[in-house]
């Protein structure tokens, strides 16, 4: 029982930090991105590149990584999301031509990523040794992960709740109108919190890349649980991502150890919709009138 709550507690971490990221996108941008699991393979293979080609560590491709894909997001809002943004009418229009738009984005990476590395799976050995953790036997990568995902929790709560930029950020996802009568650039915020998506993703990506096997057309599962454990947590709601994903993340490793490995998408989408019947607005979401 306890290792199984300990992996439970691990695969729920990296699950919240995967949708931390599209909370931010989507409860600030006002962006639905299908193409959100894609950024994560891409950066699962920059990662397997690094490491095979460079012997650069995960940890250390982080540096790399992180940084070029908060430019890289940043440059897609400014050139292919800022025109949708400016003729929606209103953030209803925008949800609607962001998933068209985020939706035709997926297959141009996921057709280039199946052209650069084909269809099959990719993995590499990196901290692939067991450890002794509360008297459980677990691997030290998925150990080294969640310790690195606490971090970038920690920080991203902090910097949210913290500065002044963070207000800004939380002004914006209440009310973009009223954010700008207090001087808050509300287009420039949106970029910058799009990107800081994206660059969430791509760290939850190279972490992904060091205990699992992915492909070049995975991406589309971490978007459909990314998506699960931000409706099921409350859109915009950091605490609520955290609970939700960790929920998802026990559920998943008690049933693969207790009944059938092959029921973990059966019980996700199954806890999902008992959430949603007793709190349709998510667990920590208000309902709107």
């Amino acid at each position: 029982m306890t290792n199984a709550i300990l992996n439970g507690l691990m695969l729920g971490g990296m699950y919240a930090l995967i949708a931390m990221g599209l909370t931010l996108q989507y409860g600030v941008a006002r962006i639905m991105n299908l193409s959100y699991g894609e950024f994560l393979i891409a950066a699962a293979f920059a990662s397997h590149w690094l490491f095979t080609g460079w012997a650069i560590s995960p940890f250390a491709g982080l540096a790399l990584i992180v940084p070029s894909a908060f430019v890289l997001n940043f440059a897609i809002y400014k050139i292919l999301l800022t025109p949708l943004v400016r003729r929606a009418p209103n953030r209803d229009a925008l949800e609607v031509d962001s998933i068209l738009a985020t939706f035709g984005l997926t297959f141009v990476i996921q057709g280039s990523m199946l052209a650069l590395f084909g269809g099959a799976y990719f993995s590499y050995s990196f901290l692939a040794f067991p450890v002794q953790f509360l008297g459980e036997t677990v691997a030290a990568n998925r150990l080294a992960a969640l310790g690195i995902t606490i971090l970038l929790g920690l920080a991203l709560y902090l910097a949210l709740t913290r500065t002044r930029a963070g207000t800004a950020v939380r002004a914006v996802a209440v009310d973009p109108f009223a954010a700008q009568l207090v001087a808050i650039n509300v287009p420039q915020a949106s970029a910058l919190t799009f990107a800081l998506g994206g660059a969430l993703v791509a760290a939850a990506g190279v972490l992904v890349s060091t205990f699992l096997t992915f492909s070049a057309s995975s991406g589309v599962v971490f978007t459909m649980k990314a998506l699960i454990v931000v409706v099921m947590g409350g859109v915009g709601n950091m605490l609520g991502c955290l609970v939700a994903g960790l929920a998802l993340g026990l559920s998943e490793a008690l049933v693969a150890s207790y009944v059938d490995p092959g029921l973990t998408l059966a019980v996700n989408f199954a806890l999902f919709l008992a959430v949603l019947l007793v709190k349709p607005a998510g667990l920590f979401g208000r309902a709107t009138r």
